[in-house]
């Protein structure tokens, strides 16, 4: 069964008009999938098999003649002198568009040959897990507690005969093993999975990363390259907090979350929708389903860098979208019906910003309909994107 992706007219524009685009993005969130659907008259290779890696890596030219353009080259970043000979082979004729299509599961490597051969001839475009907006033609009756559970990766709600938590521990272990073993030379494996259990007990709360360090038993510079890394192969996010000259008050260390809910449970130690329901983490699991929803509808329409949080000696607002001078604040409940209450740090950080500047205010929970509540928004979750313009079905919003 195919999910149709909300990034896809955005990759064929740039296709239309680049000579060679780039798509990364954490493992198994269908890039290999999606390019070869919309771009069926491509040819096709990966590197994942070491006898093209090396031929690709070796002898490029001998390489590229057995597998001419248009193509699609997956796992590019096994081959770095590839991308050399492929600058080469865009500057002889820039007037060509779309003739190379590159993926890899593995940003950091990916980017670093980018950056150094391809500067200013790749577009570069991130594809994450699936969203709600995506999930809509799925599931036309939302339920948050099947959705976190099985979390973003497609072919979890392709085939919804597979078990979430076997394909989470396979996934955790692909990801330790290739990932970081091959490429970026983690001594421990043990302290490193160690690590991305206790950043996971950790979503949804302000980073502290002497306190993360502390409890996995690692240095503080480890603890810091470690969080880089799982930053860069798209395993974490880290929501920057709104801040000016004007507000010195406010907090400037980041809010940690894991981008898939799914992988979130499984690395807790929850299996189960009665699991999650009765866990105290059940709020910071919400919260980090519903900013990562956001965030991967920001990535499909291109609106990126705009979205923070507010946290200052006594309030917090768990998202606040910037532009163009405006502001738009939302805290996210799991409550289905909250009430003004839960309502006043949106009316004090709204007092904080200066007159006018609010667009405005919206709480995000599990109401099966919208509704106001004095002069803030009481919005569905899978709402939340339309009202902040991040889906095609906004009709009002920034």
């Amino acid at each position: 069964m195919w999910i149709e992706r909300s990034i896809s007219p955005r990759l064929k524009l740039l296709a239309a008009s680049r000579p060679v685009v780039v798509l990364t993005g954490a493992r198994q969130t269908g890039k290999t999938a999606l390019l070869r659907r919309l771009f069926p008259d491509h040819h096709y290779v990966t590197l994942d098999l070491p006898s093209e890696a090396n031929q690709a890596e070796q002898e490029p030219v001998a390489f590229l003649k057995r597998h001419p353009a248009p193509l699609i080259v997956d796992e590019v970043q096994y081959a770095p002198s590839l991308f050399r000979h492929l600058k080469q082979v865009v500057d002889a004729d820039r007037s060509s568009h779309g003739k190379y299509l590159l993926s890899g599961s593995q940003p950091f490597a990916l980017m670093q040959g980018v950056s150094e051969s391809l500067a200013g001839r790749a577009s570069i475009l991130e594809l994450g897990g699936l969203s709600s907006a995506e999930l809509r033609p799925l599931y036309p009756e939302f339920n948050p507690l099947y959705l976190i559970q099985r979390g973003g990766f497609p072919e979890l709600h392709a085939n919804r005969a597979i078990d979430p938590a076997e394909y989470m521990a396979s996934y955790v272990a692909t990801y330790l093993e290739r990932d970081l073993r091959s490429l970026l030379q983690v001594n421990s494996l043990r302290d490193f999975e160690r690590f991305l259990r206790a950043a996971a007990l950790r979503s949804a709360q302000l980073l502290n990363r002497a306190e993360l360090s502390r409890d996995v038993g690692i240095s503080n510079s480890t603890a810091g390259i470690w969080l880089s890394l799982l930053e860069r192969s798209g395993q974490v996010h880290l929501l920057e907090p709104w801040f000016s000259n004007g507000t010195r008050q406010l907090s400037k260390s980041p809010k940690l979350y894991l981008k898939d809910s799914g992988l979130l449970m499984y690395l807790v130690g929850l299996h189960s929708e009665s699991d999650l329901l009765n866990s105290p983490l059940l709020g910071n699991i919400w919260e980090s389903w519903v900013v990562n929803d956001l965030l991967r509808q920001q990535q499909a329409c291109g609106r990126n860098n705009t979205l923070f949080f507010w946290r200052d000696r006594s309030q917090e607002v768990d998202l606040v979208m910037h532009r163009g001078g405006r502001f738009w604040l939302a805290d996210v409940k799991w409550s289905e019906q909250p009430d003004a209450k839960a309502a006043r740090p949106l009316h004090k950080v709204r007092a904080l910003l200066p007159e006018g500047s609010v667009a405005d205010c919206a709480l995000v929970c599990r109401t099966s309909n919208p509704y106001p509540l004095q002069d803030v928004q009481v919005l569905p979750a899978q709402e939340a994107g339309a009202w902040l313009g991040l889906s095609p079905a906004a009709s009002a919003g920034p």
